[in-house]
């Protein structure tokens, strides 16, 4: 078993130059270009996904985003970046279906999840109550 996916793993890389070479063929577009390209978008993803991890993370600590929706998620764009990274349209198409999953994604229909911590400050709400000085 550790055999077949190692063969795998192991061709993978081959088939997809050779499909990116065909691709490239069949569009008239340079190869350097695909593969350049992808490697670019692939490292400007992983650079947004650092600098937004660190922003989910302190939200995460202040109690205001779920620790365990931002590592997912995070996992999922890294993952994705990587695969634009690795030469070659096949991986390319396999990351951009990593980021299209909708996992973890909140949509507007439903109701907001409860976030323990700190609530939210809406500045159009009104504070009631008695002030007094002891």
């Amino acid at each position: 078993m550790r055999l077949v996916f190692l063969t795998i793993v192991l061709i993978f890389p081959f088939l997809d130059l050779y499909v990116t070479a065909r691709f490239a063929r069949f569009t008239g577009v340079p190869m350097w270009f695909w593969l350049v390209s992808s490697a670019v978008a692939g490292v400007w993803l992983m650079r947004t996904e650092r600098l937004e991890f660190r922003a989910r993370t302190v939200a995460a600590m202040h109690g205001e985003y779920p620790l365990l929706r931002g590592l997912v998620d995070s996992g999922r764009k890294i993952l994705a970046g990587l695969l634009f990274i690795l030469p070659g349209v096949l991986s390319d198409v396999f990351g951009l279906l990593l980021l299209l999953l909708p996992i973890n994604q909140r949509g507007g229909f439903g109701p907001e999840p409860v976030i323990a911590g700190r609530g939210r400050y809406r500045p159009s709400e009104t504070l009631d109550g008695d002030f007094r000085r002891e």
